[in-house]
């Protein structure tokens, strides 16, 4: 599935997927443990917001909504209303090199193809301040698969597994920090990655 094809997908499951998803959670209150790394009113980066129930409205106020699909950033000017919001690709960010001291990548870099990440955690220091934070999912296995029917659509997925991310996370210049396991929007755990970039 190419990057139109998975923009052209999620503008199709943005609605279904907010809805599904519960506003409340564990990793919502991780947001709380990336903020401690950060400056006081810091510009976080949200990438894919989504809806930005569980992520952008618990940010602080400078910060900003990323996501592929404007669907999804419709919600978020719903749910969030005075965000700033921007529509982009996450391999191509049209922000200034260090504006942000944090980024939060909530269940979003495992829809780029895993052979593209490592030039992703890139993009992601570049736009990072020296010490900034990135708290991320951390996917605990390796695949590469296109789910037929997720949410009554087509979604591609894609990752290294765990061990290779984090030595991706580590050759990009991020320190880990730890790795705590928080229940996701859909209600099952999932494995997160807190990292500090030391450049």
């Amino acid at each position: 599935m190419d990057a139109e094809a998975r923009r052209r997908a999620w503008e199709e499951l943005s609605e279904t997927y907010a809805s599904r998803r519960d506003p409340d959670g564990s990793d919502a209150a991780l947001i709380d443990d990336l903020l401690e790394h950060c400056p006081s009113d810091p510009t976080v980066i949200d990438i894919g917001c989504g809806d930005g129930a569980r992520t952008l409205a618990n940010l602080p106020a400078k910060s900003v909504g990323v996501d592929f699909a404007r669907s999804g950033l419709s919600l978020a000017r719903e749910t969030v209303p005075k965000s700033r919001l921007l529509q982009a690709d996450m391999r191509t960010l049209p922000l200034v090199e260090g504006v942000a001291d944090g980024i939060t990548a909530y269940h979003a870099v495992f829809h780029v193809p895993r052979e593209q990440q490592p030039e992703l955690y890139q993009e992601f220091t570049r736009v990072l301040q020296p010490g900034g934070v990135i708290l991320s999912t951390l996917p605990g296995g390796r695949f590469e698969t296109v789910r037929r029917g997720w949410m009554g659509g087509s979604m591609f997925f894609s990752a290294p597994g765990r061990e290779r991310t984090l030595n991706q996370l580590q050759t990009a210049g991020f320190e880990i920090l730890e790795t705590p396991t928080a229940t996701d929007p859909l209600g099952s755990s999932t494995e997160f990655v807190l990292a500090e970039y030391t450049g």
